[in-house]
């Protein structure tokens, strides 16, 4: 017997039965040949930006009365991210869920420090949505962020610490973290955006001149889409609605209205997605009404045609059985006058047709 073959899919989730909890496993698939460590570390008046290449070099930014944002790209360096957990005094649960890159949006608080684990998304060059987990780490006067590899949507927020734009200088740790999440979030609406453009362009693909099946694979890769959008975003309801009913001391209350604006940022942007995804089951719908519709058309035509030929068949059939008592089979004419009949019986019937709007 043959064996059946199977498509071959990605494993998303690699920790092991039966492994010890809080082991560091990284579960992602970029593998960062180089540990890339950038710190920022500032003050209303002052600032200072600096490429590392040790996590020691960044412990001495603990205890300072700066504010200070220390980011980890490359998350298969495992020793690393331990040395950083032991020195912050960190859970090892949270080391695990920094690594374990299939994780889902959360927050964890505690007594010194709030853990967040979210999903920066965005498209790229082919318009194929890219996501990434980043988890922070936000303590008195700290955050550090980790990314699995170069490149991220924060570029703004390090512009106004170089440039001194808007007040996150002259803010402590709470409002990095927030403008960290804002800009992860601001990045969400070009996704829907983006979404949005597509589903509208489908719509007017779907009586234009694509096939069958480029038409259902363009509907299945918004629906896998809409999907990873809306794993990746919903969580994060609960994730800022808790951090704007804090109640430690690591978040001011001045800065909990900006976490409530953010919340309301992630309410439009869910409830969008809701509406595409009903959009995009009604393109569903609409692309199977479509084949449902022209399958009918084709129906239509063979019956019509199946119809024409009933009465010919049956003129043709009774003059082509061999009795020899047929007055009609010895006539001269008799050819050309079946013929004749024939053609009119087609004639009118398509005519028949053609009033009945049939044609």
């Amino acid at each position: 017997m043959a064996k059946k073959k199977q498509k071959k899919r990605t494993q998303h989730y690699k920790k092991q039965i039966g492994q010890i909890p809080g082991a560091l496993i990284y579960t992602g698939a970029k593998q960062n040949k180089a540990l890339h460590l950038h710190v920022f570390d500032y003050s209303e008046d002052d600032f200072k930006e600096a490429d590392i290449n040790s996590v020691d070099e960044a412990f001495h930014f603990k205890d300072s009365e700066t504010a200070t944002w220390f980011n980890l790209n490359g998350l298969n360096f495992i020793d690393e991210i331990e040395r950083i957990g032991n020195y912050y005094n960190l859970h090892p649960l949270i080391l695990e869920d920094i690594v374990n890159t299939s994780q889902r949006p959360k927050i964890d608080t505690y007594k010194d420090y709030i853990f967040i684990v979210l999903k920066m998304m965005y498209y790229d060059d082919a318009e194929h949505i890219v996501s990434e987990q980043v988890s922070m780490i936000m303590g008195k006067n700290y955050v550090l962020t980790f990314q699995e590899s170069d490149g991220d949507v924060f570029d703004s927020v390090r512009e106004r610490i170089r440039k001194k734009k808007g007040r996150i200088r002259s803010e402590g740790a709470d409002y990095l973290l927030y403008a960290l999440i804002d800009a992860i979030v601001d990045h969400y609406y070009a996704i829907i955006e983006t979404m949005g453009n597509k589903i509208e362009d489908l719509e007017d693909d779907l009586f234009t001149g694509l096939t069958q099946e480029e038409i259902a694979q363009q509907i299945q890769d918004l629906k896998r889409e809409i999907l990873k959008i809306r794993r990746a975003i919903f969580p994060l309801r609960e994730i800022i609605s808790r951090l704007e009913k804090n109640d430690n001391n690591l978040i001011e209350e001045k800065t909990t209205h900006f976490f409530r604006d953010v919340y309301d940022h992630i309410i439009q942007v869910t409830e969008t997605i809701d509406i595409y995804r009903d959009m995009i089951w009604s393109l569903m719908d609409m692309y199977m009404t479509t084949i449902s519709n022209k399958m009918n058309e084709v129906m239509k035509v063979l019956t019509i045609i199946a119809t024409i030929f009933i009465p010919l068949t049956f003129i043709a059939g009774i003059y082509g059985m061999n009795f020899e008592h047929m007055p009609e089979l010895h006539y001269q004419y008799g050819y050309y006058v079946v013929w004749v009949v024939m053609i009119v019986v087609l004639i009118g019937m398509l005519i028949y047709f053609k009033r009945k709007k049939w044609l």
